[in-house]
């Protein structure tokens, strides 16, 4: 087990494979979300469930958490082994002839996609968790809408989340693709895997984006 952890191509694999169970996560987090937007009672009743129900809160939550875990600790050691091997970074950098910007660049979109996250957490999660369990407060089914609202409400909270949404699709367009090809999918439906990950690439984060502006400009006007 210790040859296989300190193993590179089994390192890739925890990568490929945790990177995958995360985006399963957030397009699944984002159908959730949308419904803020076009049906907020439904919002409010899937985040209810979401937030009470014990599977997600002690055996899918603990597992969420440990894949963003791993999936960014095997980024780093990746990095730290890749920079260790190469010497020097670019001996003569030729633009794309070596590597495309965003894959020279993961871990950067890599650490702001993390600090995104623990803000996201703050605003949400630790919120969640206070008013659970230190606040004690009652079950209240109808107030997730009104509390993702408000989040939203101070500009700058609404620009730093656009931003991280604009960095996670620069790090998805490059890791998702990557990661099929990490797990050895080379087939003759290796053309449309590329086309769905750079759609969802794209298309999810742009749609997390449209929720958190929608809301900052949507209270405005009430």
């Amino acid at each position: 087990m210790s040859g296989l952890i300190k193993s590179s191509i089994a390192r890739k694999v925890v990568m490929a494979l945790s990177g995958l169970f995360l985006v399963f996560f957030l397009g699944q987090h984002f159908v959730i979300n949308i419904t803020s937007v076009i049906a907020p009672d439904t919002f409010n009743s899937w985040s209810h469930f979401m937030g009470y129900n014990p599977i997600v809160q002690y055996v899918l939550q603990p597992i969420l958490i440990a894949g963003v875990i791993v999936h960014f600790v095997m980024g780093f050691v990746l990095e730290l082994q890749n920079r260790s091997a190469r010497g020097i970074k670019y001996a003569s950098y030729k633009g794309s002839a070596n590597a495309s910007w965003i894959s020279r660049n993961m871990i950067i979109s890599g650490l702001v996609v993390l600090a995104f996250i623990g803000l996201h957490m703050y605003d949400f999660w630790v919120h969640e968790m206070a008013y659970k369990y230190l606040e004690s407060n009652p079950e209240d089914p109808t107030r997730y809408y009104a509390e993702t609202v408000h989040k939203f409400e101070p500009f700058w909270r609404t620009i730093i989340y656009v931003i991280a949404f604009v960095l996670l699709s620069l790090h998805l367009l490059h890791g998702f693709a990557s990661s099929f090809q990490t797990m050895g999918v080379n087939n003759k439906y290796t053309p449309a895997i590329q086309l769905f990950t750079k759609v969802f690439a794209i298309g999810i984060p742009l749609g997390f984006a449209f929720i958190a502006v929608y809301h900052h400009f949507n209270q405005l006007t009430h």
